[in-house]
């Protein structure tokens, strides 16, 4: 099989993106996938999107780990297949599209996309520590000397423990600074520190600068750049209308025979 495809990036969050709208790739394996996100044998990715035909919306974004699992949902992700979806002339500035998690609304202008994430229900502690679901589980913690930290170490230890079950959970490392957050994420299903991860970002806004804000634009430092969170918040720990914005840049396009 040859499978034509695209590469795209959010703040180094790099994903394989493939037009399935119709259907040629429905049978793909999850050990092909697992191949095509390779970054020694195959194209090299954290994750491969399938942009898919959905009636109501204008496509629907289906997502996979780079160990070929198919995952909740990822929000730089979102925002590159929105990129994508305009380069394929399906959207112009405007999407709404239906991902793993509910459907999402998108705007583009040039290289800049802001995603529409869902509404946070509540925020659970976990001793110094925050467990949120912003489309994807995630664990947030407040740590100093973020650049020197163990990410790889510590994230692999909470991403395991057993509370979290087989599935696992994202890991959260974040230092404040005024209204400016660093963050940088373990993920499952990549099993790494990424570059950046868009629901992990949002979790780390939302459990830190959301609880003691009742609304804000908050900048966001990755490995891979800045992204932004806007959000207004509804009750003590309950948020909604949570936008992640930032870049979603084309890096090449291919094909690649399994």
């Amino acid at each position: 099989m040859t499978i034509e495809f695209s590469k795209y990036q959010g703040t180094g969050n790099d994903f394989v993106l493939i037009d399935n709208r119709d259907g040629r790739y429905n049978d793909l394996k999850k050990e092909a996938i697992a191949f095509l996100c390779h970054r020694r044998y195959g194209i090299g990715a954290d994750g491969l999107m399938l942009l898919q035909e959905k009636k109501g919306y204008d496509f629907q974004m289906v997502y996979f780990n780079s160990d070929g699992s198919e995952s909740t949902m990822c929000g730089n992700g979102g925002r590159c297949i929105t990129a994508f979806a305009r380069d394929l002339g399906i959207i112009e500035s405007y999407a709404q599209f239906l991902a793993i998690d509910g459907p999402h609304e998108a705007t583009i202008q040039q290289f800049d996309v802001e995603l529409k994430m869902q509404d946070v229900s509540g925020i659970e502690k976990d001793q110094d520590a925050s467990i949120l679901n912003t489309g994807s589980p995630h664990f947030v913690k407040m740590v100093q000397d973020l650049e020197d930290f163990p990410v790889f170490e510590e994230g692999r230890k909470i991403r395991n423990r057993e509370k979290f079950g087989k599935a696992g959970i994202n890991v959260n490392f974040v230092e404040q600074t005024a209204n400016t957050l660093s963050i940088r994420t373990y993920e499952r299903g990549v099993e790494d520190e990424t570059y950046s991860c868009g629901t992990g970002v949002t979790a780390g806004v939302l459990a830190t600068i959301g609880t003691t804000q009742d609304n804000g634009i908050v900048n966001v430092h990755t490995k891979g750049g800045l992204l932004r969170v806007k959000f207004q918040k509804t009750g003590t720990e309950t948020f909604q209308d949570i936008w992640l914005c930032g870049p979603a840049r084309f890096v090449f396009k291919g094909s690649i025979t399994l």
